[in-house]
């Protein structure tokens, strides 16, 4: 239970980890609170899901829930002078393949929000935005969504700027590489230790790790011989990969008032696609089609998913067949327009994933004063600003029920073949000398 006088480890600085923080620090300003990250929070390259050059913000979910939440987060990026520098008011274009579309706009009015927020069909939407998408692949197309209160933010300076305020606040910050949980006689969860030794304690250990989540449970099991500890089928790590390319004047001027792009596609035929408008340095960015697990041994006879051993996680280390689904990336949005683009930058992006994307915001069911607050499934970074409320209030006992159900450690899981956001690819597969090409 969260409380003035508690401790609290947050193990991982990015979203989830940071946005507890501090709302944490701002409930209970007496509090101990200590993020633990193996990077430097204003380090120019970090592992975290969360830094990254740009992310969408929007609402548009066809889940009423994630709807509801992501206009919550919307309002504190528009009005909050803390957040507000980071988003950009840009709008959405997304393609839809089913009913997405009136889906998320049923959504708005359930919710009794008024937005710009439209339906189009494929000819009328191929003129918006100055025919910028013209030369989109509309392949299955049953319309297009509009909605010019999305857009996206700058995620790595936000990520930072919301550290700073919270370490302002009092927040300690520790840079070390957790090895493993430690627990007292009565088993409960009694704080961490790192790979140098050493120990820390608290009263509540917070799991804010995304894709380490798993290998770090699958260590912690081992060494207190708690087995229930594992994360099991509940959780799976993910990459996938990002790309850029540095717009040139003319197409920069036809390119800087675009809107997030995003090609949606149906559970069988695999996850959307996305296409972020160009940053301040004239950098566009797509993310591609392929999401993939890396299934290997983590202890004798114990085989997880989980990133590469290097401490970067190798992010930089990406395969030709990757970098193939950002060229594809840029063709199902722009075609002939983009074709002479010079991709200038790959980065490979890891998460934790759940089968139905929903998020664990839970107690750990193994052992008192251990929390999880994980598996963002490449959505969370939008709901950054109210993340944290909800992890205080379940720490707190008091998360509503449907939430609690929603994100529960402990909940019946459906089959992920409904999920076209799932890892369904071995990144053993898709490296270069790999037997098995990527079909696109």
């Amino acid at each position: 239970m969260a409380s003035p006088g508690a401790s609290y480890l947050i193990l991982g600085a990015g979203v989830f980890g940071v946005s507890t923080a501090y709302h944490l620090i701002k409930k209970y300003p007496n509090a101990s609170v200590t993020l633990v990250d193996r990077d430097a929070f204003d380090a120019e390259s970090r592992v975290a899901a969360s830094w990254d050059w740009n992310k969408v913000v929007r609402a548009d979910y066809d889940d009423l829930v994630y709807c509801q939440l992501g206009i919550e987060a919307q309002d504190v990026f528009k009005s909050d002078p803390l957040w507000k520098p980071y988003f950009h008011e840009t709008g959405i274009y997304w393609i839809c393949r089913s009913e997405y579309a009136q889906d998320v706009i049923n959504n708005y009015k359930k919710l009794g929000r008024k937005a710009e927020l439209s339906a189009f069909p494929i000819a009328e939407a191929r003129k918006l935005y100055g025919g910028l998408f013209d030369h989109a692949d509309y392949t299955g197309v049953k319309e297009v969504l509009v909605n010019k209160t999305s857009g996206w933010a700058a995620a790595g300076d936000c990520l930072q700027a919301i550290t700073r305020e919270a370490l302002k606040l009092g927040v300690k910050y520790k840079i070390a590489e957790v090895a493993t949980l430690q627990f007292n006689e009565r088993g409960e969860c009694s704080g961490v230790k790192t790979s140098t030794g050493q120990t820390l304690t608290a009263s509540h250990t917070l799991l804010c790790t995304g894709a380490f989540t798993p290998k770090l449970l699958e260590f912690s099991a081992e060494s207190s011989g708690k087995s229930d500890l594992r994360a099991g089928p509940r959780i799976l790590a993910g990459g996938i990969t990002t790309g850029l390319t540095k717009l040139d004047d003319k197409s920069y001027e036809s390119f800087a008032a675009m809107p997030v792009g995003v090609q949606g596609y149906t559970a069988k035929q695999g996850p959307f696609i996305g296409s972020l408008p160009p940053t301040s340095n004239r950098e566009l960015k797509w993310w591609g089609q392929t999401i993939f697990k890396n299934t290997r041994e983590v202890l004798p006879g114990r085989r997880i998913s989980m990133p590469p051993p290097e401490s970067d996680y190798g992010q930089w280390k990406v395969s030709g067949r990757l970098k193939e689904d950002i060229s594809h990336a840029n063709n199902v949005f722009y075609g002939k327009r983009g074709a002479s683009w010079k991709m200038e930058k790959y980065r490979i992006c890891w998460d934790a994933f759940t089968t139905s994307s929903d998020f664990i915001i839970s107690p750990h069911a193994a052992a008192k004063g251990l929390y999880v607050a994980t598996c963002g499934s490449f959505h969370g970074w939008k709901f950054f600003p109210v993340l944290g409320k909800y992890v205080v209030q379940m720490m707190e006992g008091s998360l509503s029920p449907e939430l609690e159900g929603k994100w529960a450690w402990d909940r019946e899981r459906p089959d992920p073949s409904m999920n076209p956001d799932w890892p369904r690819f071995e990144m053993k597969d898709l490296i270069d000398d790999g037997a098995v090409r990527v079909k696109l």
